[in-house]
């Protein structure tokens, strides 16, 4: 924190120092001379990278015709208020810029060459956030998403502390296992509440209180959430993460520590409950049928005693490292059956291809096999013959505007605790030479024509269609406008 509080203060000074030179019309090298100091050392104080001592700071106002009191005044002026906005939230504190390979003095460095535009470029992005209602969380979460796309999902140090666990243990693990783990190794206490019991957790999957270390756990949790409840937490301990989220199920962290943390724990639960050792062998298997078996996949996560979600985003952490599957995307969405909306509530994309992305205001292609899978369950429960199977499909899915084809798996089910919610999970798979040569089954795929969204997408005539190409209308009306204007 005392590193941070420095560096905001040496970048200020630098910031508010450029300006004032500036706006007097001084050079660099004319206001060295004037304060009696090296061209060098003034740019580095500029830079932030410096800052001068009380006489010093003096001889610099003199030179400006101010004086000492404004110019260490933490007090920006109204062109650099966003950066100052920047510098008293939490994000430059809080993300480990490391992790994407960017030193913090390298973001400073960029702040004091260009104040004036980074402020402007800095006040866009936070007018566009509150426009759209983005939190300091879905931050938090997005910066996620693209550290786990830059490693391709996949954590060798957390694949071996798994193996590491896996074989001290010595012992098949399951929910029952990984409870007991708990309670005598790590001296948890378990307890399960009910909607009754607690009605404003109705909707959460677990809580723990440190103070007591006590988990609550919602018991309508299936074995398979149950056993990845306690993989985390046993993941927490094992890794000896501290900062962490005390709450499950709920889209909200203190800082990004607990955001990662949290994901890191995760990914150490589900190599623990899917082992590599077994799973890389098992979905060669599967990827070797040479036709499409949706009960061939089922029965694997069945294997693994894994819900669908987890065994999918399981194997994403192995798709690039073992079966050179280095294009893929990983989709959840859920929805209210009876509903016509969709929630994109959880997505990663290991691929710089086009995929199915976030949509503002806009509706999803009603064609993507993880809505049509969504619709017919729907139908399904409200006729009552759902058989309560989860369903399972597959489609190869062919952009209509670029012609990028995905293998696409599906699977939806019911999503507990959160009653009369379903939810799909999907993970789709770039259609190159390497998958034709990997996927036997690849060939026995359905093909569907699909777009982005309705708004955007070209497809006609489309019985799916859930609005106007509003967005596609407006873009080749501005092409022609531009063609028109080319041709005088």
């Amino acid at each position: 924190m005392a590193s941070h509080n420095s560096e905001k203060v040496r970048l200020i000074f630098g910031m508010k120092l450029r300006q004032l030179r500036q706006e007097k019309g001084i050079l660099l090298t004319e206001l060295a001379e004037k304060a009696g100091l090296s061209v060098s050392y003034l740019n580095e104080i500029e830079k932030g990278k410096k800052y001068p001592k009380a006489d010093k700071i003096l001889a610099l106002a003199d030179a400006l015709g101010s004086d000492y009191d404004a110019l260490v005044s933490m007090k920006l002026s109204k062109p650099l208020e966003p950066i100052a906005e920047l510098f008293n939230s939490n994000i430059l504190q809080e993300i480990p810029f490391e992790l994407f390979g960017i030193e913090p003095s390298d973001l400073l460095e960029l702040l004091a060459q260009a104040p004036a535009r980074t402020s402007a470029f800095i006040s866009t992005l936070i007018e566009i956030c509150r426009n759209y209602g983005m939190r300091v969380e879905q931050f938090y979460f997005s910066a996620l998403r693209s550290y786990r796309e830059l490693q391709n999902n996949h954590f060798e140090d957390l694949e071996i502390a798994a193996e590491r666990f896996l074989a001290e243990t010595k012992a098949p693990l399951s929910e029952v296992t990984l409870e007991l783990l708990l309670t005598e190794t790590y001296r948890y206490q378990v307890t399960y509440f009910t909607e009754k019991s607690h009605p404003d957790l109705r909707t959460i999957r677990s809580v723990f209180r440190p103070e007591t270390r006590t988990l609550l756990v919602n018991e309508t949790l299936t074995p398979a959430q149950r056993a990845f409840t306690f993989g985390r937490e046993i993941g927490y301990q094992v890794l000896a993460i501290k900062d962490r989220p005390y709450v499950s199920s709920v889209p909200e962290a203190e800082s990004f520590e607990q955001v990662l943390n949290n994901y890191r724990a995760s990914y150490f639960a589900g190599a623990i409950l899917m082992p590599r050792r077994e799973l890389i062998p098992a979905l060669d298997a599967f990827f070797s049928l040479e036709t499409w078996q949706p009960d061939a996949l089922k029965a694997l996560i069945g294997r693994f005693h894994a819900t669908p979600e987890m065994f999918l985003q399981r194997a994403s952490n192995l798709l690039s490292g073992h079966f050179g599957i280095s294009q893929s995307f990983f989709l959840r969405f859920d929805h209210l059956a009876g509903d016509t909306s969709f929630h994109l509530s959880k997505e990663l994309y290991l691929t710089s291809l086009h995929t199915p992305n976030a949509a503002l205001n806009e509706r999803y292609c009603r064609r993507w096999v993880a809505l049509t899978i969504l619709q017919e369950l729907a139908a399904l429960q409200q006729a009552g013959t759902w058989d309560g199977d989860p369903l399972c499909r597959a489609q190869v899915s062919e952009y209509a505007d670029t012609g990028t084809r995905f293998l696409v798996l599906s699977i939806a089910r019911p999503s507990p605790p959160t009653p009369g919610k379903n939810s799909s999970l999907s993970l789709g798979m770039a259609v190159d030479e390497n998958l034709i040569s990997r996927i036997r089954f690849l060939k026995d795929v359905p093909a569907s024509l699909v777009g982005e969204t309705c708004e955007r997408c070209a497809v006609a005539p489309c019985a799916e269609r859930a609005a106007e190409p509003v967005v596609l209308r407006k873009k080749e009306q501005l092409d022609r406008i531009r063609e028109a204007v080319r041709r005088l």
